[in-house]
């Protein structure tokens, strides 16, 4: 496994034997964290605490996300400095960032959890219009695979993962982040030209979906999201209104459907 995504230190492992307690000297491996600066055109526009990976992806993604780019023909240069953990970014002639985004600083633990649709940005998140239908068996069975295949998680701990699936293309990634991991995805698929898919393809998510998740996923036009772990108030409102099939609590077996259950086939 890559060593720039973690860290070894000498800890103490707290050990129960017989009913007494000790300290036993071992070694642990930490989960990094880097402050990732986005420029846009010289200026910095944002700083996300992230894992060191998929950097110029997640920059690209976010700043789908944030409605700043709708293609990738709207990046004229995109690269990454290691030494200044940034990634510098010229728009296309014709494109600029508008004068009332100011700079801002996401955490790694969701810091926009109660962030809803920017009235400015309305009109680049659409209802969901797809009319595919999807087999809660294919769901179930593909969260099973989907946690079997978090190698980061397993190996150091500290991370949530997301997964993009359709049946020509599987993205997955892992990150301190989910929300991170949306825009990772998102990056992905705008540098591969391959957002067409969008429209067909499931999202399958690890932790729990806030407000901030499902606009993502509005935004990307996806229309299935799965989550492993409860999503939030404020997210089923917007599922319902955007038109995406939400389930939540999928585990085994079993589950919940928050919204859009037309588009299930049993």
């Amino acid at each position: 496994m890559d060593e720039t995504l973690y860290s070894t230190f000498t800890v103490k492992e707290i050990i129960c034997d017989g009913g007494v307690a000790r300290l036993d000297d071992t070694e642990k491996s930490v989960i990094g964290e880097i402050s990732l600066k986005i420029y846009i055109n010289g200026t910095e526009y944002a700083s996300l605490l992230c894992l060191n990976q998929l950097t110029e992806e997640l920059a690209l993604g976010f700043l789908y996300s944030e409605g700043v780019i709708d293609t990738i023909a709207d990046v004229s240069a995109i690269t990454y400095n290691e030494r200044l953990f940034a990634v510098m970014i010229d728009l296309a002639p014709g494109k600029s960032v508008e004068k009332c985004e100011s700079l801002r600083s996401v955490t790694s633990g969701c810091g926009k959890c109660f962030t809803y649709i920017n009235p400015l940005k309305n009109d680049k998140f659409l209802t969901v219009s797809s009319q595919d239908r999807f087999s809660l068996r294919n769901i179930l069975s593909s969260m099973k695979e989907f946690e079997r295949r978090s190698e980061i998680y397993r190996a150091i701990g500290g991370v949530h993962s997301v997964l993009f699936q359709h049946d020509d293309l599987s993205v997955f990634n892992e990150d301190i982040g989910r929300h991170n991991c949306f825009d990772k995805i998102a990056g992905v698929l705008l540098g591969n030209d391959k957002m067409h898919l969008v429209g067909n393809g499931m999202m399958f998510v690890s932790g729990r979906v806030s407000s901030e998740i499902i606009t993502k996923v509005i935004r990307l036009g996806v229309p299935v999201l799965v989550s492993r772990s409860t999503p939030t108030a404020a997210a089923v409102n917007l599922a319902r209104k955007y038109s995406v099939t939400l389930l939540g609590y999928v585990r085994s077996n079993a589950g919940f459907v928050y919204s859009g259950e037309e588009r299930l086939l049993r």
